[in-house]
């Protein structure tokens, strides 16, 4: 990870959890040619034990600088999908969206 390529380290991205893309507000630019580029390299998808695991690095499209790694993770936890990221570009977040057509936990109240 490059901290001078960034604006923020591992910036709070509350529940916006990305399995591709860069968070490229939070780029300056390339430390080594000032590049704006990002591309993807290295992308790893694996599944263990019903965890899908994204890793991919963030890299000048110029030339070729690490600017960061990405982690991302998918699973099912009873009636919930689960999401984490972790990213020193594109930040940290965890989400968690019910399987059911209404999530009990966002029970809405009518007031007539």
């Amino acid at each position: 990870m490059c901290e001078k390529c960034l604006k923020e380290e591992y910036p709070n991205r509350d529940r916006m959890c990305l399995d591709s893309g860069a968070y490229m507000a939070n780029l300056k630019s390339c430390c080594l040619c000032q590049s704006n580029q990002v591309s993807v390299l290295n992308k790893i998808v694996s599944e263990d034990s019903g965890i899908e695991v994204i890793m991919y690095e963030h890299v000048c499209g110029t030339c070729q600088h690490v600017i960061s790694i990405h982690n991302y993770k998918f699973w099912i936890e009873g009636d919930y999908q689960e999401y984490e990221m972790d990213c020193a570009l594109c930040g940290i977040a965890e989400d968690s969206i019910s399987i059911l057509p209404d999530d009990p936990r966002k029970a809405s109240f009518d007031f007539f």
